[in-house]
């Protein structure tokens, strides 16, 4: 859980509304009549690039380049000024505000001279809390406050309060429309308080009964979010955590506009075994969202090394569809804008849906590439389509060794097969386009 510039940022919803005041990735609202052609549904393009610029107020420069090369920026909600920089720059980009569901906080930024900051990183503020509803601070069973474990000076809210979800929504709704903010993206819609604490709410007994009555509340306040924030013709995005543990959540919490998945192609087992965003319901509920094309996937890989980052740009590749977008993650907290080189690597539009193969690979075919993620275990061998050359390090596949290893990306064609690692991935482009 990064801190942001005023702020912090922790590192941790299917259709728009319908009509003119629906928002989407890449165009505007268009009429129609029976006499007049629909548009084409938007193509499956390669995993687009986005902007978690919430780590420190970005520069002039940042914002040029954010301007060209990002489709989606999450900005903290005291840069306004470069929200409406970015729009000048590219009308297209879509400029989300950073607001927390699940914490207030106190540290020097979000409380200034003894009073909240005029633009907050949550939805209520601490000193307006503590004056007027300090109910709606969190307490454990001994009735103490709950400060989250790591980050000094955030507190736990009672999410499943009615008077708390409504002031939230009244809050950041009203300042969303008036700032002229694109939507929310709205952190901390977590699976357990295990992840910030080891107390147990008041009134629980155990940490289960604490993360269901948290799940619970949220479920009921991302609806009630989500609401209002469609009839603001505003897009709502929250940043779920864990949905492989409870199927259904992706689905239903992306429901209003999109999610952010902040730890996908993340690897099992401290990093010994295969690509957890594969199991459980997770990888077939985001398949769906992203055929559909009518919200956002906001994707985050950690990469700290090549492995890493083909990993995640691969299996976001298999998820290509119009509005999903990747980025890498180099620092924790989110200091820089980033990019990898996998992202120019020119995929094109995808001509079929991802398959997996009996031995676990998924493929996905492009205009002007493929992709193959190994997400087992153990190494797998594929066998990539002709003509086609290697993106990026060649660490990547091991080719048998009648093959060099060691060309340049306009190279002639790989062979037959390649032995791909566990949770690895391959990411092959017509030679020249790389």
């Amino acid at each position: 859980m990064p801190k942001a510039a005023l702020t912090r940022a922790h590192p941790v919803a299917v259709r728009l509304v319908v009509g003119c005041a629906a928002l989407v990735l890449t165009a505007g609202c268009v009429t129609s009549s029976a006499r007049e052609a629909v548009a084409p549904p938007p193509k499956p393009l390669a995993p687009c690039a986005w902007w978690y610029g919430i780590g420190q107020p970005p520069t002039a420069g940042e914002l040029e380049l954010a301007a060209r090369r990002y489709d989606v920026v999450v900005l903290n909600a005291d840069q306004g000024a470069a929200m409406r920089k970015l729009r000048e720059l590219n009308p297209r980009v879509k400029v989300l505000v950073y607001k927390d569901l699940s914490s207030t906080r106190n540290y020097a930024g979000a409380v200034t001279g003894g009073e909240d900051a005029e633009f907050l990183p949550s939805g209520i503020g601490y000193v307006a809390a503590q004056r007027t509803h300090p109910e709606w601070f969190a307490t454990d069973t001994r009735g103490r406050r709950i400060e989250w474990q790591g980050y000094p000076k955030h507190w736990q809210m009672t999410v499943w309060d009615p008077a708390y979800q409504k002031a939230w929504v009244s809050a950041v709704v009203a300042e969303v429309t008036r700032e002229g903010w694109d939507g929310i993206l709205a952190d901390n819609d977590f699976n357990s308080l295990s992840h910030y604490s080891q107390a147990l709410l008041a009134g629980t007994t155990t940490a289960a009964e604490t993360d269901r009555k948290l799940r619970d509340g949220l479920d009921a306040f991302l609806a009630l979010i989500g609401d209002a924030v469609q009839k603001a013709g505003k897009l709502f995005v929250p940043n779920v955590s864990e949905t492989h543990l409870v199927p259904g959540r992706w689905t239903a919490h992306s429901r209003f506009g999109g999610a952010m998945e902040e730890n996908f192609g993340f690897r099992e087992d401290g990093g010994s075994g295969g690509l957890l965003t594969f199991r459980g319901n997770e990888f077939q509920e985001l398949r769906a969202q992203a055929a559909l094309g009518e919200s956002l996937l906001l994707l985050v890989t950690r990469t700290r090394s090549a492995q890493q980052a083909r990993a995640g740009y691969a299996s976001a590749a298999l998820l290509a569809g119009p509005r999903t977008c990747w980025t890498p993650a180099t620092t924790d907290d989110y200091r820089d804008p980033e990019w990898s080189a996998l992202q120019g690597s020119g995929l094109g539009e995808a001509v079929d849906a991802a398959g997996r193969q009996p031995n676990g690979v998924w493929t996905r075919r492009f205009t002007n590439g493929w992709v193959a993620v190994n997400p087992t275990a153990a190494t797998q061998t594929v066998t990539p389509p002709e003509g086609l050359v290697v993106v990026g390090p060649r660490a990547a596949p091991t080719f048998p060794t009648t093959a060099s290893s060691t060309a340049p990306p306009s190279s002639p064609a790989p062979p037959a097969s390649i032995s791909l690692a566990a949770a690895d991935a391959v990411v092959m482009v017509e030679p020249g386009d790389g």
